[in-house]
């Protein structure tokens, strides 16, 4: 279990009133392009609405993901252990990073399957699958469009030089569901400390976009070390920029670094997709916005960086490992 000082609670939010308001996108405005690469630049993570992503999609699914936490511990663990899908609970990758959190999670690739669900849900295993398929195809859809006005916001082509490796059929992407349970017994000790749902971090692929319910405890670093909490909105979806995409604009993008404070009252619940590229795909700066500069970056496969990711604990930075050394 893992928490935050007081002081430290009270630093942020001394923070919170001195920095501008997180970027809001309207994916409907002509001009998004321009201010989505903005946000890229500035925050590595936006607000988005007019999104387009049908309501029905997202309530279904918030209903089936809330059923399925509802259940007793013991039903949820049929769904277990992860390998590396399925449930989880606390216990967050294999390096001894834990949270107030539990979770499901899938790959979004067709030849996913939900067996797992099978002996938990019966035959509503299958409205399950459509609930998650449907949403995640919505969101899929999304995402494809937000890459695509940022290379032209960037003014380099192919439109869908970041678009095609979410589209290829080798796509590693992943879908998350994450539940941060309420804690009451805990609740004077959270009069002085806040509980950590999950630990700070930055996502490894290309773009993730998260939608939760109304209940607050999304937090982002900004690029002096500050952060700031994320106000709750269930009708929009917020998009963090990855480190692949950091890498892949030269660091001109940079990746989010973001945490979630775990509520000790009442339940959050978060649907993330994580786009990422086949696992044979070559990550490194496009040469069309390398002009005049160096790369930062060494060359390397999705494969070898998620695999050092995974070794790796929530907070470390990642890339450092795959940054080049500066000639003295």
């Amino acid at each position: 279990m893992v928490v935050l000082s007081k002081p430290a609670i009270e630093q942020l939010s001394a923070a919170t009133t001195l920095f501008p308001e997180v970027p809001l996108i309207d994916l409907s405005k002509p001009d998004s392009k321009n201010l989505i690469v903005k946000a890229c630049e500035e925050f590595g993570f936006f607000k988005l609405i007019n999104h387009g992503v049908p309501t029905e999609f997202i309530t279904r699914l918030e209903s089936e993901a809330i059923n399925f936490f509802s259940l007793p511990l013991s039903e949820k663990e049929k769904a277990g252990p992860l390998d590396p899908f399925g449930y989880g609970n606390k216990k967050i990758g294999q390096n001894g990073d834990v949270g107030w959190v539990e979770y499901i999670l899938l790959t979004t690739s067709s030849k996913s399957n939900y067996h797992k669900f099978s002996s938990i849900f019966g035959e509503a295993a299958e409205k399950f699958r459509c609930a998650v398929n449907d949403y995640v195809s919505a969101v899929k859809k999304m995402a494809y469009e937000i890459l695509e006005m940022l290379a032209d916001g960037l003014k380099i082509q192919p439109r869908n030089v970041f678009s095609k490796l979410l589209m290829d059929e080798e796509s590693d992407s992943l879908f998350r569901l994450n539940h941060y349970p309420p804690c009451p017994e805990l609740h004077q000790e959270l009069n002085e400390r806040n509980l950590i749902g999950f630990g700070e971090h930055t996502d490894p692929q290309i773009i993730s976009v998260l939608r939760s319910n109304n209940i607050s405890g999304l937090q982002i670093s900004l690029k002096d070390g500050n952060w700031i909490s994320i106000p709750p909105d269930q009708n929009s979806f917020f998009i963090n920029v990855g480190d692949s995409l950091q890498v892949m604009t030269n660091g001109r993008f940079k990746s989010v670094r973001h945490r979630v404070i775990a509520n000790n009252s009442k339940s959050r619940l978060s649907m993330i997709y994580f786009g990422g590229p086949p696992l044979s795909e070559k990550i490194a700066p496009l040469p069309s916005l390398m002009i005049g500069e160096d790369s930062l970056y060494k060359e390397f496969t999705w494969y070898e960086y998620k695999k050092s990711a995974y070794k790796s604990r929530l907070a470390d930075n990642r890339l450092g490992l795959f940054e080049k050394i500066a000639a003295s």
